[in-house]
């Protein structure tokens, strides 16, 4: 099992005052460690909100196609093509807008990393052995 580490552009929306490079997009990480915990995600946000969020991949799914979750995190579809992701802290709340397709892919390779690895064919397998 491999970790899957994507950049993504999202918008940081916020009723706070922003400078003038947080208006446009921003990289966010998005990061599946299937070692450290095969069912969750994380996602670092960048500049003054600097954070690194931990929550459950299928949170993050099921905000693709409806309203989910309570608490911390919360996600819901935007329109046909976008997503938004909410973040709560004692520092105030984050509100993080995708593309949906970013999310998607993310989420596709995150389950392509946890499958278990197909065993090698037979002449792969004479041919490892031989080395």
């Amino acid at each position: 099992m491999s970790v899957v580490e994507q950049y993504a552009r999202a918008h940081i929306v916020t009723d706070a005052d922003l400078l003038v490079e947080e208006q446009d997009a921003v990289p966010v990480v998005l990061k599946y460690d299937p070692e450290i915990d095969p069912r969750s995600v994380r996602v670092r946000l960048p500049g003054r909100q600097a954070h690194e969020w931990t929550f459950s991949r299928s949170l993050l799914e099921q905000g693709l196609r409806a309203p989910a979750g309570s608490g911390e995190i919360r996600v819901w579809p935007c329109g046909r093509v976008q997503a938004v992701v909410e973040f709560h802290s004692a520092q105030g709340v984050s509100v993080v807008q995708f593309e949906t397709k970013a999310l998607m892919r993310f989420l596709r390779r995150t389950y392509l990393a946890a499958a278990p690895a197909a065993p090698a064919a037979p002449v792969e397998r004479e041919a490892q052995l031989r080395s």
